[in-house]
């Protein structure tokens, strides 16, 4: 272990190449070989270097994963202008809003190859003086499908109605691709952006936290007495070149994941959220006496430093970008001291950023 040495600020950079390019799998990993980095806060802030597959022996008996089992849409659409001009619209929420709208953004196709052909995947940022977007703007779909822009929710999201010719998960299932960023190499298939948990559809971007977990580990993690319980949060468009805060995403805690929350934390054990997405769901479920409640709806609750955390006692997450409102969420649970720690000793030893990259495990304590 190594102790801590205080960072200031959250003003670091990454280096473009610890951005992951390619699934585990791609790279001669298996899912769950990845790097975990363990820091814990107790006393004086301290790092471990590990693999994912040392999960089982970090954890101890008792302790709660709180998973989140929304699967990934391809929610990547190719669309044009009025004009004809093709854009990409990444569709933000599989659930529209109770106006019946839906969150998108619009992107310009990266072409590809000497014909010109467009990659509707791997898109590209309109800035927001650039944007064709505007309100009334009818963007046409495949097979007759229309989208048409109501107004602006920020400078890079918009509110759109659709009017499909089927029902949206179908729609995207014929139409859609995988959400893909430029640090990515290529297009890969649907089941790449899927974890082990998932199994209920929503989520624009993979919840990629819970990436490295392969039913094995899940298997030799139960063998261990770790307990593991589902909620759902939908997650929308984040975009990697705008650092918004989090807006409203559908989600839902059930009544039997609130009560074995409940448990745990009364008997000593630690909630650990797989995910930021899970922490957000957990911690929207408070009711007004503190307690961990069932809970189904939209939630746009920001966890900040100042807000705190009050049935979380670790995280395990991916590497965030420093300009990131994720950055806010991990400081309210691991403190400032060891976020720092750990991002310096992240960069030093070249662990991998984005959604097919390494993860870090944050232990607001250890007894």
């Amino acid at each position: 272990m190594r102790a801590a040495t205080q960072t200031p600020g959250f003003d670091f950079t990454v280096p473009p190449e610890l951005s992951a390019h390619a699934p585990a799998e791609a790279r001669g990993l298996a899912r769950d070989g990845v790097r975990m980095l363990v820091g814990r806060g107790d006393g004086s802030p301290t790092v471990e270097h590990r693999r994912f597959t040392d999960l089982p022996a970090v954890l101890r008996p008792g302790d709660l994963l709180v998973v989140n089992n929304s699967a990934t849409l391809p929610a990547a659409l190719p669309a044009r202008l009025p004009d004809g001009t093709p854009v990409v619209l990444h569709l933000s929420s599989a659930h529209p809003d109770p106006r019946g709208t839906h969150l998108v953004e619009l992107r310009r196709p990266a072409a590809r190859g000497a014909d010109s052909d467009f990659d509707a995947a791997a898109a590209q940022y309109f800035r927001p003086a650039e944007s064709p977007a505007r309100p009334g703007l009818p963007l046409t779909l495949p097979d007759g499908a229309r989208a048409v822009l109501t107004r602006a929710f920020t400078a890079r999201l918009w509110y759109a109605r659709l009017a499909l010719p089927q029902p949206l998960p179908d729609y995207l299932a014929r139409h859609g691709k995988a959400i893909r960023y430029g640090y990515v190499d290529r297009d890969w298939p649907l089941s790449a952006y899927q974890t082990v948990f998932a199994s209920e559809p929503g989520s624009s971007e993979m919840p990629s936290a819970a990436r490295p977990f392969t039913a094995q580990l899940v298997s030799a993690l139960v063998a261990r007495g770790v307990l593991v319980a589902p909620i759902t949060l939908h997650t929308g468009v984040a975009s990697p070149e705008a650092h918004e805060a989090p807006y409203a995403e559908r989600f839902r805690v059930p009544e039997s994941t609130a009560r074995l929350v409940e448990h745990v934390r009364a008997v000593g054990g630690r909630v650990i959220a797989v995910g930021t997405t899970a922490v957000r769901a957990l911690e929207s479920a408070v009711g007004p006496d503190g307690r961990p409640h069932a809970a189904d709806g939209w939630t746009d609750l920001v966890v900040t430093p100042e807000r705190g955390v009050r049935l979380v006692d670790g995280l395990l997450t991916g590497w965030h970008e420093p300009r990131a409102s994720h950055l806010l969420m991990l400081e309210a649970i691991a403190g400032r001291p060891l976020l720092d720690l750990c991002y310096t000793e992240a960069i030093a030893h070249r662990y991998l950023w984005h959604e097919f990259g390494d993860v870090n495990l944050l232990l607001s304590y250890s007894s």
